[in-house]
């Protein structure tokens, strides 16, 4: 099963790109101090082209590192990773723009792991990616194992949270579900449906493997799956996820907070990003703008509250 988990992750990490994406990734990687690890691409921007949208990247390094090259945004980066930039990158046709995110290998594997608090790693990285640049055959090793990491995590967390028995998508919608709602996000209710839909041979499969990697046994029915679970684990993983979702949102405004450092006009981005997953404009004054650390408690109420009126 591990082989066919990393055929599976191998060929969407290698589908290519538009060739001006990974152009973008490598003037990204050439900004770096020391060249990283490589560069995945993900995102909506993946699932949905959009020229006019924000491209996301997440580039891997070997320690904690920073774009700017400033000795605090590297401690920033220890501390409370990932740092967080806003890109722009000029083509003969338009201007790319890109949120980049920066975390070393250590920092990614820590957090895509069953135990970790933080769910923002392994429940993004259990979707397809593109490894848009990579450093070399050894370091496009150590990332595969990571995403096989984010994987296998993200199933076991599917079955302890999810239905005693259901089709496959349900527990990957379960998961989703509870994933979007221990972050601080304000994308429209059924977010985590739009993820799967048109993948759903492709969640199943993996979803199967990686149960069987994880050693978790699973009876099948047709198309229902029943995992081996106990009452009391059920119980213990239930427990244990109050705590993920309790640390979810303190952690991921502390992000917020720190990337009002490093984030050039994150405020623009913030309110472009709400309009996008809402359909909903969020309105803030001049004075906000200018004093974003300040007003962000009303902000992110005012998000929250549009967040609420669609679901």
């Amino acid at each position: 099963m591990s082989d066919f988990i990393d055929k599976t992750l191998i060929q969407e990490l290698t589908t290519p790109v538009p060739h001006e994406i990974a152009q973008f990734a490598e003037a990204i990687a050439y900004k770096m101090g020391e060249p990283p690890l490589g560069i995945l691409f993900y995102g909506s921007l993946l699932r949905e082209v959009d020229p006019t949208g924000i491209l996301d990247f997440y580039v891997i390094t070997e320690k904690p590192a920073s774009l700017s090259g400033n000795p605090f945004a590297r401690f920033a980066n220890r501390v409370l990773p990932p740092n967080v930039y806003y890109m722009e990158h000029q083509t003969e046709a338009a201007t790319l723009r890109a949120k980049v995110a920066v975390l070393s290998q250590e920092q990614f594997l820590r957090r895509g792991t069953l135990f970790s608090l933080d769910t923002t790693i392994w429940a993004r990285f259990c979707q397809p990616v593109r490894l848009v640049w990579v450093r070399n055959g050894r370091a496009a090793d150590r990332i595969l194992h990571a995403l096989r990491q984010c994987l296998i995590t993200a199933s076991c967390w599917a079955a302890l949270l999810g239905p005693k028995e259901g089709e496959a998508i349900d527990y990957w919608r379960t998961l989703f579900a509870h994933t979007y709602a221990a972050e601080l996000r304000v994308e429209k209710k059924g977010r985590g449906h739009k993820l799967l839909k048109g993948r759903e041979e492709r969640y199943e499969a993996l979803l199967k493997a990686s149960w069987q990697q994880a050693g978790l046994s699973y009876q099948t029915n047709n198309e229902t799956l029943r995992p081996y679970l106990t009452a009391s684990s059920r119980k213990k993983a239930a427990k244990n996820w109050q705590k993920i979702a309790a640390y979810g949102r303190p952690l991921n405004l502390s992000r917020l907070i720190k990337a009002a450092f490093t984030f050039k006009d994150g405020v623009s981005y913030l309110l472009w990003k709400i309009q996008r997953h809402t359909g909903k404009q969020v309105h803030v004054s001049t004075f906000e703008r200018k004093h974003p650390i300040l007003t962000l408690p009303f902000f992110l109420w005012r998000a929250r509250h549009f967040r609420k009126t669609t679901k």
